[in-house]
């Protein structure tokens, strides 16, 4: 009789990996310091790959225990929950708004709580929602237009679902509702989003956002929104600032 697996096996798994100094860097670098925004995120010590291949043996655990994986203070857990549940959404269309709403109560739970939780999970299961799912649209909006941080970026990342499928539309509009937010994490990624849909999409429709929108812009998202184009463009929309 096969023995269903539980978050418990996952956590057994990956703290077997633990890595003491790697672990200090880690929380140096996710800025877990007081007043930062990771303040108090515990680390194991893996490198990426190490908590993909664990989260690839585990792919089949049910969706309750990957979501108890996002109630754990350990950033490697979560990360395995998520990267498990995008797995999930990707192959299993009939648990995909089981999956989103497990995803959107952990995000609103303050579980998806690092830039690396929210960009490896946002476009790929809230962001794909939402383009199968067009009634749905409001969500983006709803998640950008929160002041708190992860959930503003997490609406910001869902439109590069959106981008990948040639659709500029959905980040054009959400960018522009948070023009006026300094911070840093915002900032980088409202400039990623709208570099990808210079790249992706059409570098002409980047450029025309740009001309009505740089003078509002924060230097960080125009640096990062600009960096693709040829020198002269970059010199004369960062002057419209």
């Amino acid at each position: 009789m096969t023995v269903e697996k539980s978050a418990g096996d996952v956590r057994v798994a990956l703290d077997a990996l633990a890595d003491p100094a790697a672990a200090a860097q880690l929380r140096r670098f996710f800025k877990t310091g007081p007043g930062e925004y990771g303040e108090g995120d515990e680390f194991l010590g893996l490198r990426v790959p190490q908590t993909r291949a664990v989260a690839g043996r585990f792919r089949a655990l049910p969706i309750d225990q990957a979501r108890a994986l996002l109630d754990s203070p350990v950033h490697e857990h979560r990360l395995a929950g998520l990267l498990i549940l995008v797995d999930r959404f990707a192959r299993d269309r009939g648990a995909r708004n089981r999956i989103v709403e497990c995803y959107l109560d952990a995000l609103r739970c303050g579980r998806v709580n690092n830039w690396d939780l929210v960009d490896s999970s946002a476009d790929r299961i809230v962001g794909d929602w939402v383009r199968e799912n067009p009634g749905e649209s409001g969500l983006l909006t709803e998640l950008v237009d929160n002041p708190d941080l992860w959930r503003r970026r997490a609406g910001l990342l869902a439109s590069f679902a959106f981008i990948k499928r040639g659709e500029a539309e959905p980040t054009l509009t959400l960018v522009a509702r948070v023009l006026g937010d300094r911070r840093d994490l915002i900032q980088k990624a409202s400039g990623w989003m709208l570099r990808e849909v210079g790249k992706r999409v059409d570098r002409d429709v980047l450029v025309s956002f740009l001309d009505l929108h740089a003078a509002a812009m924060g230097r960080t998202a125009l640096s990062y929104a600009t960096e693709h184009l040829d020198a002269a463009e970059r010199a004369r929309l960062r002057a419209l600032r």
